[in-house]
């Protein structure tokens, strides 16, 4: 083992001198090795279901946050709901107003859907942020400061990444940037949707430039001797569009880092993670694993529901999974063991990238016709014979843990994928961990099923897998069909689960469901079910977005026709938001709290209609793939 150190330790200067060859992206995006320091233990191992623990650190950011941020936040949201002038039980204003010895433990999940997720899941939160004077008068602002947890799948890991590194701002500022900003790597300028992800320019010249860059900024980690993908292009793409750094007056300049190095496990190091004041990040993957079990495979999907899901934390990177239950550090991602560690691997793009790449999904006509020529590229470029190009392929810090479950103990990397491709397309399931401790969840679906709206797939899929993981999960009942969300309007209007789900010591969490699932009732026309292909937004089509997400949002679900909002709807919310915390309080629901749950819930009815042959393949494999074919087509002429 000495001789293996002094070679990796001797090997440091030369990789210096090479790094210091790169562009100063390259050299950002290139991981890092050196000694581990002093007693490292590269693996955690979580505890099996039923007794599985958190990370010291993260049990000290929520602890702290529990108790230095959240108990104002739910005041302040309280002083919202009750500003509505709806009657509340006096024991949901005893819990919020802290008077209780109960406090609601909330979560937020945000789905995938590429931009139109990322802006719905906007929206959504821009609806409950308590520094929007709107929300406030809506009486929803204030609860996305009362949220332990957030968690961002694919399209919603941009909205989740982004967030955390440009310091949790407001979501106009997050998405349109400050005025007058300063042009640095460190600065924020906001959201660059009007540069398209694939091919940014009207010049086909400067959009080869531009991948031909995207590609060399990955040839410091190529030479530093570690494996790249098409999930390190793709985050190449997604840091110049959501993260520090990058602004239109500098998006093809090299002397610009345009967000590489930044890290995953920097955001603890921002000043809103510093003071608690931002809800726990959490980014979730899939695992595509050779030999998983295809009889698990929802049809339609590509991964198994058996097979892991990954989610990556400021802290760690891993699985709560009963088969894996384990842990690595997110700073020392990259390291395989316990003496030499690498550093810089977690890149915040690379962590987004992962969690949206999709490219193993493509089907075999465009891989003989579309990315042939790419991989022709990189095999130029940064030749890696053998290696799959199209997964994000990270060393496996669980390498030898559990063979006998884990279904890539034997494997050198782990081969991560969208987080959709398991069917699961909102991640629910870091927000299930009893350890957490969740009590209530918003559930946020933005996906593509039905004429690119939401048709309750991805909740049926949550269903499938916590049934199959019962021993470490427990969910509520909900719909075994699309055709059942559909024909009770489950996804025009915002729905309660678990309403009548029986308590006890480890009670089944409330799921508060709202989807993108069809137009406001006001009438107007929809403009939030955009083809998750579309990769550029303009401005106005953005706001135009996030304004009628905000009606989505805030209008309940109206009595009768003649009503656009349910004026009770915010009362509605704080019952559900409480509901948990009034059963362990020992209350009787009661007041507008009990009519709330005879209109929110779903009463477990198998109401069904005829889909009219609507449920095909979804929106987002067919849109996102055809645009994909066009754009990649660009490298053909390289």
């Amino acid at each position: 083992m000495a001789t293996k150190v002094t070679t990796w330790l001797c090997l440091l200067s030369f990789l210096e001198w090479l790094v210091a060859a790169q562009s100063v992206a390259s050299q950002g995006h290139t991981p890092l090795a050196g000694s581990c320091p002093e007693g490292f233990s590269l693996v955690r191992m979580a505890g099996s279901p039923g007794n599985q623990s958190l990370s010291t650190s993260e049990a000290a950011y929520v602890q702290a946050r529990r108790s230095q941020v959240i108990p104002q936040a739910w005041k302040t949201y309280l002083a919202n709901v009750e500003a509505t002038n709806v009657a509340l039980p006096s024991y949901v204003s005893d819990i919020l107003s802290g008077s209780s010895s109960e406090m609601p433990n909330f979560g937020i999940a945000t789905s995938g859907g590429g931009y139109r997720a990322a802006i719905f899941g906007a929206g959504v939160l821009n609806a409950l942020d308590g520094r929007n004077a709107s929300s406030n008068n809506a009486g929803s602002g204030g609860l996305l400061q009362a949220a332990t947890y957030m968690v961002g799948l694919s399209g919603g890991s941009w909205l989740l990444t982004s967030l955390a590194q440009a310091n949790f701002p407001t979501i106009q500022e997050l998405i349109f940037g400050y005025p007058n900003p300063t042009v640095a790597n460190n600065s924020w300028g906001g959201w660059n949707a009007n540069f398209s992800l694939y091919a940014p320019s009207d010049n086909p010249i400067t959009d080869t430039e531009y991948l031909n860059d995207l590609v060399k900024e990955l040839q410091g980690k190529y030479h530093a001797g570690f494996i790249v993908t098409f999930a390190d292009y793709w985050s190449r793409s997604l840091a110049r569009h959501f993260l520090n750094g990058t602004f239109p007056s500098n998006f093809y300049d090299e002397p610009y880092s345009h967000g590489a190095g930044i890290l995953w496990s920097s955001v603890n190091e921002t000043e809103s993670f510093i003071s608690y004041t931002t809800p726990f990040p959490i980014a979730v993957s899939d695992l595509s694993a050779p030999g998983q079990n295809t009889s698990d495979i929802i049809s339609g999907e590509f991964t198994s529901i058996s097979s892991p899901i990954f989610e990556f934390n400021v802290f760690e990177m891993g699985s709560f999974d009963p088969m894996l239950s384990a842990f690595a550090p997110t700073k020392y991602l990259g390291t395989t063991n316990d003496t030499i560690c690498v550093t810089n691997y977690d890149q915040l793009s690379l962590v987004a990238g992962s969690s949206s790449e999709l490219f193993n999904a493509v089907n075999s006509t465009l891989q003989s016709t579309v990315v042939g020529p790419v991989i022709s590229l990189f095999n130029s470029l940064l030749p890696e014979p053998g290696i799959e190009l199209d997964t994000a392929l990270w060393p496996n810090p669980f390498y030898g843990i559990a063979p006998e479950t884990f279904i890539s103990s034997n494997q050198t990397d782990l081969r991560l994928v969208d987080g959709f491709e398991n069917g699961e397309n909102i991640p629910i399931q870091p927000l299930l961990v009893k350890a957490r401790g969740l009590d209530t969840i918003l559930a946020i679906d933005a996906s593509s099923n039905v004429n690119n709206f939401a048709d309750g797939k991805a909740l049926i899929a949550t269903q499938n897998r916590t049934t199959l993981l019962s021993s470490a999960y427990l969910f509520p009942s909900v719909p075994t069909s699309p055709g059942e969300f559909i024909a009770q309007n489950l996804t025009t209007r915002p729905t309660f689960f678990g309403c009548n789900t029986t308590g006890g010591n480890e009670p089944t969490p409330l799921v508060i469901y709202l989807a993108n699932g069809g137009p406001p009732h006001n009438g107007e026309v929809s403009v939030t079910n955009t083809s998750t292909g579309k990769v550029s937004y303009s401005s106005s089509e953005i706001q135009a977005m996030l304004d009628q997400t905000f009606i989505i949002a805030t209008q309940g679900y109206p009595a009768n026709s003649s009503m656009t909002t349910d004026p009770e709807w915010p009362a509605c919310l704080a019952c559900a938001v409480v509901d948990r915390a009034r059963e362990r309080a020992g209350e009787t629901r009661s007041g507008v709290c009990e009519s709330c749950f005879a209109q929110y819930c779903w009463s477990g009815s198998t109401l069904t209609q005829t889909s009219n042959g609507r449920e095909t393949v979804d929106g987002p494999r067919v849109g996102w793939f055809l645009i994909l074919a066009v754009a990649l087509g660009i490298w053909a002429l390289i």
